[in-house]
Parts: structure tokens; sequence; C-alpha cells
């Protein structure tokens, strides 16, 4: 009897999940390890349970370099939207230094944007002015597109990625338009701006995924329970946290959050301004420069 061949039966009968049981006993007793591992993963992603198809391929191809392992292994974190490495994995061969960047990268990244989200609602609520406001946001999220499709595509423009300062800058429209309505129905039963609230929210969620913005709705989202439990941070990072739940490493930023005292440190305007496009447009043209 050959667990490895009746898998492959029962997938081509579109049985997935009779196929992988096939295939994990297969992967029991040794038989066609790097394969029964792949193809283990294939019925996960057929089955739509990326993280552990994810898993399989990894094991695949610890035993064996294939390339569409690789390229299933990128569909998968496309699928979980982690654009970072659905584009850089088909360029790895397992392991080395771009490896230690891509986990370095993304690990940064899923602390960081909590904390900008965070800091968009402070700055929200304490600027003097808050066009200016959005308009420095836009302005320079304009100004990093171009470094950041060079970076993440190695285009100058593609309208199918757009980065996280496009992302910041819908989620404050989002508060504000709130706001602005907030204000128009003070006197009204709260409930009513509440599902106004979340009406608004569910477009800008919405048209974040039409516009293709780094985090999607996930930006909004986060923006909006800061915006709503302000000066709660406790609940606004619960909320918050189970908004982007599958991103185990955005709790270290909620968990950052909880300890900001209120207070401003000192800071440089302009290198809080000019670090984000200076440092994507480095890295997109060392990308371009390696081919990587």
């Amino acid at each position: 009897m050959s667990y490895f061949n009746d898998g492959n039966k029962y997938y081509n009968n579109k049985d997935y999940s009779k196929a992988l049981e096939n295939y994990i006993e297969s992967i029991d007793i040794g038989e066609n390890e790097s394969c029964a591992y792949y193809n283990a993963g294939v019925c996960y992603i057929k089955l739509k349970d990326f993280n552990s198809a994810i898993d399989m391929l990894k094991k695949a191809l610890y035993i064996q370099k294939e390339s569409k392992y690789y390229f299933n292994l990128a569909y998968c974190y496309a699928m979980l939207e982690n654009v970072n490495k659905a584009l850089i994995y088909p360029n790895l061969n397992g392991e080395g230094l771009l490896l230690k960047i891509s986990n370095l990268f993304d690990v940064l990244g899923r602390i960081a944007f909590p904390i900008f989200a965070f800091l968009l609602v402070e700055g929200f609520f304490n600027t003097k002015n808050r066009k200016n406001y959005l308009l420095y946001l836009l302005g320079f999220a304009i100004i990093s597109e171009v470094p950041f499709d060079l970076f993440v595509t190695k285009t100058f423009f593609n309208p199918r990625f757009n980065n996280v300062l496009f992302s910041l800058s819908l989620a404050l429209i989002t508060i504000w338009i709130i706001d602005i309505i907030k204000t128009k129905i003070k006197k009204s039963p709260r409930i009513i701006w509440y599902t106004i609230s979340l009406f608004i929210v569910t477009i800008m969620c919405f048209i974040s995924m039409f516009l293709s913005v780094d985090y999607d709705y996930h930006a909004i989202l986060i923006v909006y329970f800061f915006y709503i439990f302000y000066n709660k941070p406790i609940l606004s990072s619960i909320f918050g946290y189970l908004s982007i739940f599958k991103e185990v490493w955005a709790t270290l930023g909620f968990g950052f959050i909880l300890t900001y005292n209120g207070k401003r440190g000192k800071q440089s305007k302009i290198l809080n301004y000019c670090f984000y496009p200076v440092h994507l447009l480095i890295l997109g043209l060392l990308r371009m420069y390696f081919n990587i």
C-alpha cells in the first residue's frame, strides 16, 4: 500500500482532506518525504489554510530545493497579505543573509505599525491644524511612492502597491469625517453616531483594499479603535490587536503603546518625515543594483 499514491488519487478527485491524510501518513513512514510535504502544502492551499501550507512547504524545502516549492510559498504569503515575503521568497535559497534581512524587516514593520497608528490619532487630537496635518502626510506619501515601489517591486511605479503613508492618510480622513459627524449630531443618541461611524469605516475599508494600500483595511480599523477608545489604551490595544491578530509581533507594538506617558519626547520633524522615503530609496536602489 502506498499512502503517497493514494493521496494523489484523492487529490485528482479533488478530495483534498483525504489526500492530506494520506500525504501525512506518507510523511510519517518516510515515503517520498519532500514530495509528500509539498503535496500536503498544496492540499492546505486548496483548503485555504495558508499557515499550515507554509509549514509544510518549508519542510519540503529543507529536504529539497525546488522552484515550485518557493513559488507556492510566496503565494501563501501573498494570500496572508505579507507582501515582503511574497516578493522575496522566490529569490531565496532557503537560507542566508537575504532571508535574515527579510525576517528582520517583517518583525520591525509589525511592531512599528500599531505605534504609527497610535501616534496618528494622537496627532489628530493635538494638532493645531488638521488640514495641514493631512496635507503633510499626503505629500510625503506621494514623495515616498517611487522609493516604495523600487524596494517592493523593482519598478519606478506600480499602482498595485501603495505605501503605508497612504494607508495612514486614508485612516486620518476616516476619523476626521467621523469626528465632524459627531459634532453635527452631538444632540442625537450616541448609538446613531456609532452606527454611522461603522458604516463609514466599512466603506473606507473597501476603498483601502481597492487602492491596494499597505495594511489595507487593518490600518483603517486600528486607527478607528484608537480614535473610539481615545484615552483608554487597554481597550484600544485589545480591539486594535484583534483587527490584526494574525500578526503576532504586533503585540509588542501595542505593548509599547501602553507605556506611553502622554508627554511628547524630543524629536526632529524633518528626520521624522524624511526617514521613511530615504531609507526606502536606499533599499530600493540596493535591490536593483544587486538584482534581488
